[in-house]
This record gives C-alpha cells, structure tokens and sequence, in this order.
C-alpha cells in the first residue's frame, strides 16, 4: 500500500537513536564535498552557455539566436532533471542514500570531463550541438538524485532540534561551485587571454573536473548510511511504490515545496548565468567584470547560508522562507537598476547583494523538504519537488534573454525575479501546515 503520513504524525523511525554529532559532522562534510563538485560541474555549463556556448555550438549571425540555443541547452539539462529524481529518489528510498550518492557523482564528474572534450560546431557541423545536449541530459539526470540525496543524508544524521544547522551545510556546495567554476573561467581568461579562451581555454576547468571526481569519491565513500533508513532496513518497512505514494498522498507538499526552492535556484541563474549574458552581449561590460561579480558574491553567499541556517535553527524554516522571499522581492528592481547602470562597483555590488539576500531561504529549503516527507519516501519526495522546481528555474535565463531580445531593458530580469521571490515567500505560509511534526523540530 502507498505510504502516507499526517502532518500530525511524528514518524521518525529512528527516534530513539542516540547521535554522535562527530558521525553527523563528518557525514555532513562529505555531503558538502559533493554537492560542490555537484555545482561545479553544472554551474562550468551555465557560465559557459553565457560566455562560449553559443559562439562554440549554436553559430549563428544574430547574437540573441546563439544565446537562446545555448540557454535552451541549459534548460534541457533542467528538463531532465525530474526524470532524474524519479529514478534515483525511488533508488534511494529502495536501497539507501548513501549507494546512490556515489553513483549520482560518477556520473556528473564523467559528463563534465567529456564536454571538455567535445569538438566544437565548426569541427563537426550539428553533430557537436547535438552531442552537447546529450551530454547535458545524462548530467541532468545525475543531478535530479545527488542534492536530495545529499541534503537528506545530512538531515538524517543529524540532531532533530540541530537539523537547519547541518542542512545549510550542503547548501555551502553551491557557492563553492561557483567559487571553483567562476574562478577556473576568470584564471583562464587572465592566463591566457580572450582570443585563446574562446578558442580553448574554456575547456581545462572542465577536464579539471575528473580529478576533482577522484577526490570526492575518496571522502563520498567514507559517509555513514542513514541511521533512519537503517531503521527501516531492519523493520522491513521500505516502501515499495515510493513514487506513486508521493504524487497520490503528497501533492500539496510537492507544490508548496517547489515554490520554497523557486528562489534559491531559478533566482540564482538569474543573477549570475542571466547576468552574465546581459552584461557582456546587451551593456557591453566585459567579462571578467561579470565573473568577478559572480566569485565577490558567491564568497559572500557562504557566509550569507550559515547566517541563514543558524536563523532556521533558532526561528525554523518557514519563517525564513517567508522573510527572505520578502527581502528579495524589496531588492528586485534595485538590483537590476544597478547593473544596468554599467558602473562597475555598482554592478558588483548589485550581484553580491542580490545572491546573498535570495540565498536567505536558500540555505534552509533542505530542511524544509525533507520535513514535508516521511522517511520511507523522502527521497523521492524532496528529488521530485526540488527538481520540478529546477525545471522551471533553468527557463528562467531562456525567457529573461526572450523577452530582454525583444525590449533591451533590464525591466523582465528584474520582474521575474520579484514574482520568484513572492511565489517563494508566499510558501513560507503554507510549510507548518504541511510538515511532519516532530519533537524538537522548528518549522
């Protein structure tokens, strides 16, 4: 029968489980290695689908119609990314996060390196663009099981009372990601200039990614299984329809939930691979203006992502969810006012403010999903809704150069950014009502 639980409910299988916050410290650390090897990898192609995608793949005499076939690549990889959490979520609450998790960061590491790899439009005409989009929808697919699995395994092991601390843990991937990716462009560019760049400079951050993989197996390989999943291991009581339980009993958690992660993912594209695009193409900056940006405010990120976890610990998701939508939606038309003034401290600043407020909920949106669901389909549960969220966030960039192709203002950036932000605070309402309740646990 598909499993189901009351909001009301505490179903923590593992509820007298004393935990060893040593254990949980460790597990939540090879979480983090993960997921930025996780976002390195997939924040390398959203750069580059703003910087050389579109001169290297999708050739064309109208600058728009390039960055429109490199930015559809990139939604693909979005589009994917569900199947993705079907697959591996319904995995993971089968055989456990910990067997998945290894296999999900195989695949991105591989993906990354061969895109390096990849002949360009001109070496092999369509068969490269082709290719390219095959590459993103296996990375895709690889994606929509590692944050779930991640997030999950850090919740799991964690304290109850403790959880929004070490959920914001992995979080810290995705500014190191950006770190990492933005740096590895930025130090390209200045080693070996801009005519080299584009022609292959742009792909030694990608074959970078092959050791980095090395690395993360090593420490991935040394995580602790989840000591609820294990409960339920021995118990016998995994379930056997993970997906169809999640989409007939918990639809309303899946909605509310993709709204909770909307910001934190669909507005960071925005601000960093959208901006990016628009600065270089529309405003003429140049582009190392734009990556440093993208680096000055992913450093500020991280701090910004402990602030925020702490503040869920102490107030719980909801709240955060709700205030940080808010504060983004404030900032919406400054931001973008400031970037479209071209005057480069105010254009950094403008990016270094505009991810350090929307990563505010950001940093707690995985103890929000995972208090959405029960154990025995959380993992299907919280890949099907952050995923779904991820699809429509990787259009995000698609329709802002759409629409900014038609006007050439910086009024559809800013817009789509304050309706994200409103959606995501507008879940924040909703998320007490729809979560497990469990002693200890702030929502």
């Amino acid at each position: 029968m598909a499993s189901t639980v009351s909001p009301d409910t505490d179903t923590n299988p593992a509820a007298g489980h004393v935990v060893d916050e040593r254990v949980t410290k460790k597990v939540a650390l090879a979480a983090l290695v993960g997921t930025a090897l996780e976002w390195y990898d997939f924040f390398l192609f959203t750069t580059a689908a703003a910087l050389v995608f579109n001169a290297q793949f999708f050739v064309s005499q109208d600058p728009f119609v390039a960055a429109m076939g490199s930015f559809a690549t990139l939604a693909v990889g979005f589009v994917a990314r569900p199947v993705g959490g079907f697959i591996f979520g319904a995995l993971g609450d089968k055989v456990g996060r910990k067997k998945i998790l290894m296999v999900t960061i195989v695949g991105i590491g591989i993906v990354t390196g061969l895109i390096g790899l990849l002949p360009n439009y001109m070496s092999i005409g369509i068969a490269a663009p082709i290719l390219l989009v095959a590459l993103r929808i296996v990375q895709g697919l690889a994606v929509g099981g590692e944050w779930s699995g991640a997030v999950i395994i850090a919740v799991e092991n964690a304290p109850v009372e403790k959880r929004a601390r070490y959920a914001a843990l992995p979080q810290i991937g995705s500014p190191i990601g950006t770190i990492l990716s933005s740096g590895g462009f930025f130090g390209m560019l200045f080693l070996v200039g801009q005519t080299n760049f584009d022609s292959w400079g742009w792909r030694i951050p990608f074959v970078a990614a092959i050791p980095l993989l090395a690395i993360s197996l090593w420490i991935r390989s040394r995580l602790s299984e989840s000591p609820e999943f294990e409960a339920l291991m021995e118990s016998g009581e995994t379930e056997h329809a993970p997906i169809r339980g999640v989409l007939k009993n918990s639809w309303r958690q899946i909605l509310v939930g993709m709204c909770s992660a909307l910001l934190g993912i669909g507005g960071f594209y925005l601000i960093t691979s959208f901006v990016v695009f628009y600065g270089t193409k529309v405003l003429k900056m140049p582009s190392e203006l734009l990556l440093l940006g993208t680096l000055l405010a992913a450093a500020l990120e991280i701090g910004a992502l402990v602030w925020a976890g702490r503040l869920g610990e102490k107030f719980g998701a909801s709240k955060v969810i709700l205030w940080g939508g808010v504060a983004s939606a404030l900032i919406a038309v400054p931001v973008f006012l400031a970037i479209d003034s071209r005057v480069p401290v105010l254009v950094v600043l403008a990016m270094m403010i505009g991810v350090a407020v929307l990563s505010i909920p950001y940093a707690v949106s995985g103890t929000a999903l995972t208090a959405l669901f029960a154990t025995k389909v959380r993992y299907t549960g919280v890949a099907i809704t952050s995923n779904t969220a991820g699809v429509i966030s990787g259009f995000v960039p698609l329709i802002a150069t759409a629409l900014v192709a038609a006007n050439s203002s910086f009024w559809p950036g800013a817009i789509i950014l304050l309706v994200i932000s409103a959606l995501t605070a507008l879940s924040g309402l909703f998320l007490p009502k729809l979560s497990i309740a469990e002693k200890g646990m702030k929502h």
